[in-house]
């Protein structure tokens, strides 16, 4: 009998034994109410870790969305560029009878400035998006990624940003 045949076997034949390695024990975490959203923070950054969205809940997909053009031609810096995606996607979800703090997933595409030696500014994207994120008036924070990226599908935008939100039965 081959060795990978014969190790199989023996596998087999110790866990029936009983000396298979027990599976690891989880870690109980209370069910969240049928009903509601429930996000679980990271401490001292403004996004959640993990969401959990309960049954019953539409999920609302958004497609990327990109800085608009300001009255000048230009697209402007990361803060400016970031800004104005928020307002574009919060107009978006209002149009659907949703809003910011209803977004419960983001994924940020971020390029790195070429006025400031291609270098990603981090900190302005965290400006424009804490404007929206994390504040008095809308404290629900989304589970997110930020990814830089080689480039986006127009030279001067530095952001682009896909949101997933969710609609519960009682918003239906």
């Amino acid at each position: 009998m081959g060795s990978v045949a014969g190790a199989g076997l023996l596998l087999g034949a110790l866990a029936l034994a009983g000396c298979a390695q027990p599976a690891p024990e989880r870690a109980s975490v209370a069910a969240p109410p049928p009903s509601q959203v429930v996000r679980h923070p990271v401490a001292n950054f403004p996004i959640s870790s993990a969401v959990e969205v309960p049954a019953g809940a539409s999920t609302v997909y958004l497609s990327g969305t990109v800085p608009p053009q300001r009255a000048d031609g230009s697209y402007g810096n990361m803060q400016e560029q970031t800004t104005g995606v928020l307002q574009s996607i919060s107009a978006q979800l209002a149009q659907l009878g949703l809003g910011m703090g209803d977004v419960v997933r983001m994924q940020a595409f971020l390029v790195g400035d070429r006025r400031q030696g291609g270098r990603l500014d981090f900190d302005g994207f965290m400006r424009g998006y804490t404007r929206f994120f994390g504040t008095a008036e809308q404290p629900r924070l989304p589970a997110r990624s930020a990814f830089q990226v080689a480039a986006l599908g127009h030279p001067e935008w530095l952001v682009e940003i896909e949101v997933t939100a969710v609609r519960l039965p009682a918003d239906r």
